[in-house]
């Protein structure tokens, strides 16, 4: 009888251990799996280095594109566009003469003046009119609601605002009113207002600096030159 139950208990644990045996199967396994996974960061690694260099090479591609847009221009501080003033428009009128100048540009503007900010912002500021008009003129700014004494092109003394609207009649600005080298204001180089485009005012300096000025008015001239180029580009 005692045989008997030791025979039963030695095989209920050798049932036993085999069952724990294929129950610790399943974790080795997935101990290996995990090891596997470890070992593969070499073949993410390539992987990432694969995307870095990816982007790497997009990047000079952008730069590349910016580069060669030729229709960007350069755009500077807008100060640069004026020369220095002393608020005296006889020594400006001597200086744009020993500079070989043609013509002395004065702009009439006033702080809150949403006109004069957008030229400054989309024109004044752009590379090819600042080197355009700092070749061809000499280009001083008056602020019309200024009280800041001046000399006027007699050796006057006034203020900014009166030199504006006793003298010139500015009311609305900006108004761009070009000089001739004698002091008297240029036939047909008032501009008021600001232009549509960059364009615009490029072509309102090329009017000036060609003298095309003293035969027609300025929107004649500029039709003239968009018909020009519309024929041009119909013949291309």
């Amino acid at each position: 009888m005692l045989r008997t139950i030791l025979l039963t208990t030695l095989m209920a644990l050798s049932i036993s251990t085999s069952v724990a045996v294929a129950e610790e199967k399943p974790a080795e396994t997935d101990k290996a799996a995990n090891v596997s996974a470890a070992d593969k960061p070499t073949d993410d690694k390539a992987s990432t280095d694969v995307g870095a260099a990816a982007g790497a090479d997009a990047k000079p591609t952008d730069k590349t594109a910016e580069a060669g847009d030729t229709g960007k221009v350069e755009t500077r501080d807008v100060s640069l566009f004026f020369d220095e003033s002393f608020n005296d428009m006889k020594e400006e009128l001597e200086t744009a003469k020993q500079d070989g100048k043609e013509a002395l540009l004065v702009m009439f503007e006033m702080e809150e003046c949403p006109f004069c900010h957008r030229m400054k912002t989309t024109v004044l500021n752009r590379s090819d009119i600042q080197d355009y008009f700092k070749q061809h003129f000499r280009i001083v700014s008056v602020d019309i609601e200024g009280d800041v004494e001046m000399t006027n092109f007699k050796g006057e003394s006034i203020t900014q605002k009166n030199f504006a609207l006793k003298e010139f009649r500015v009311r609305a600005t900006p108004v761009f009113q070009f000089i001739g080298l004698d002091g008297s204001p240029l036939k047909n180089g008032r501009l008021t207002g600001a232009t549509k485009d960059a364009n615009e005012f490029m072509l309102f300096g090329k009017f000036i600096a060609d003298k095309k000025n003293e035969d027609m008015p300025f929107i004649k001239y500029k039709h003239e030159a968009e018909a020009a180029l519309k024929a041009d580009d119909a013949k291309g």
